[in-house]
């Protein structure tokens, strides 16, 4: 009998429109994605808050007081020159942070087994948890970005080098962030990424200084980053300038997406760290 009522189930499902599948898929890609975005904004004081207070000391901090030590890099003063790094920072930490919490809370809240039971498909469930992860580091970002106009004057030399760049770094580090989730069995599992491998590469990609600087083979071990590649595309898109070319980071970023986006979606098909 269950094998009979398999079959007849599945003999359904090859018989529902084309058509219908996506749009069904389109619903539940909505539905996930406007619940992230809503999360976002209701805890708006945890989520939007403290980022925008973490920049402005490190504004003031690393931009007036030593800045004014510093002097200019490459023809911009040390407030310009961090501005992009800093913004960038900003958009890949909450990208992490707010997947990590979120598709763990749905982990430890056992609402993700009505996802694995409902016939959504994979990429359905991991496109809509990034895209909510993404768009907070959207907000993020804008929100750094114009504050750092209070403290100097900006101008954006290639905006859509700037705006893809961000989408690819929020998308990377979303995608790492969901990887470390399903992996996480507490609370405390997601945060040792981001203490242990995320702060250090952040602090030596590039965002406070010029990897040119560098000696070897300290400049050689800095382009194993990949966060070097993300900073430097952005302050290309920013100011005009950049310690790798434009292309390398494409590239290392487009790889980086392919990869864990596949990862990713295996981990989710098996279930890995979804199934108690």
């Amino acid at each position: 009998m269950n094998g009979l009522h398999v079959e007849r189930e599945t003999r359904l499902v090859a018989r529902v429109p084309a058509g219908s599948i996506a749009r069904a898929n389109l619903v539940a890609l909505y539905t996930i994605t406007r619940r992230e975005i809503h999360r976002v904004l209701r805890i708006w004081t945890q989520t939007l808050v403290p980022p925008a207070i973490t920049m402005t000391l490190y504004f003031v901090i690393f931009g007036k007081i030593i800045g004014s030590r510093v002097g200019p890099m490459h023809g911009f003063s040390y407030m310009q020159y961090i501005v992009p790094g800093l913004v960038m920072m900003s958009i890949i930490n909450n990208c992490y942070a707010n997947i990590t919490s979120s598709f763990f809370g749905s982990k430890f809240g056992r609402y993700v087994e009505e996802m694995l039971a409902s016939p959504m498909p994979s990429w359905v469930v991991l496109t809509g948890y990034v895209a909510g992860a993404v768009l907070r580091g959207l907000l993020v970002g804008i929100i750094v970005l114009g504050i750092a106009l209070f403290f100097t004057s900006l101008r954006i030399e290639h905006p859509l080098i700037a705006l893809s760049t961000v989408l690819l770094g929020a998308t990377i580090f979303a995608l790492a962030g969901f990887i470390n989730a399903m992996f996480a069995k507490r609370f405390d599992d997601i945060a040792i990424v981001p203490t242990f491998v995320l702060a250090p590469l952040t602090y030596l990609g590039g965002v406070f200084y010029s990897v040119n600087m560098l000696g070897s083979p300290w400049r050689e071990a800095s382009l194993a980053n990949p966060i070097l590649y993300m900073v430097n595309a952005f302050r290309f898109g920013i100011l005009g300038i950049g310690d790798v070319p434009v292309w390398i980071a494409y590239v290392v970023m487009l790889a980086f997406v392919v990869v864990l986006s596949a990862v990713a979606l295996w981990l989710l098909k098996r279930g890995v760290g979804l199934r108690s």
